[in-house]
């Protein structure tokens, strides 16, 4: 079925106006769970309108599941395409790599951007050179900024 359902999402998804950001199934394929973004943002329409979508197209190709969730990547979006690395330039992502670089595994700092099939990423010790293919998941760090005395 994952083979299956990654290849329909990927073709349903973005003819609708949305990026497919990633997708997941239980172990047991019961709960399908879809993450999805726009410019501007996903509201609680957005997610809506593509489960109902989703959900007469499953019946149509027998998708077997039991439940259905869409919503947003919220703000710890994961970094899965290497356009995310541009376009998610100037903020702050967290990366855990397949192999350590200088003794660690886990790197934090701000994206800049992208040099061919490297990441780029501004830490504290300097930019940091990341193959693409040595991230195991790369995550945005969230900013919360509070507003004081309301």
């Amino acid at each position: 079925m994952a083979t299956n359902l990654g290849g329909l999402l990927e073709r349903t998804v973005p003819p609708m106006g949305y990026e497919l950001v990633d997708w997941e199934t239980s172990p047991g394929g019961r709960l399908v769970r879809v993450f999805i973004d726009k410019a501007g943002g996903v509201d609680v329409e957005d997610c809506a309108k593509l489960s109902q979508h989703l959900t007469r197209l499953f019946a149509v190709e027998g998708i077997d599941y039991e439940r259905l969730e869409v919503s947003s990547p919220g703000l710890d979006r994961p970094l899965r395409k290497a356009a995310d690395y541009e376009r998610f330039r100037g903020q702050e992502a967290k990366l855990v790599l397949r192999e350590k670089l200088n003794a660690s595994r886990k790197l934090t700092g701000v994206l800049a951007g992208l040099d061919g099939a490297d990441a780029l990423l501004e830490t504290d010790a300097g930019t940091v050179r990341v193959p693409l293919e040595g991230i195991e998941r790369a995550r945005l760090v969230p900013k919360i900024e509070w507003r004081k005395g309301r």
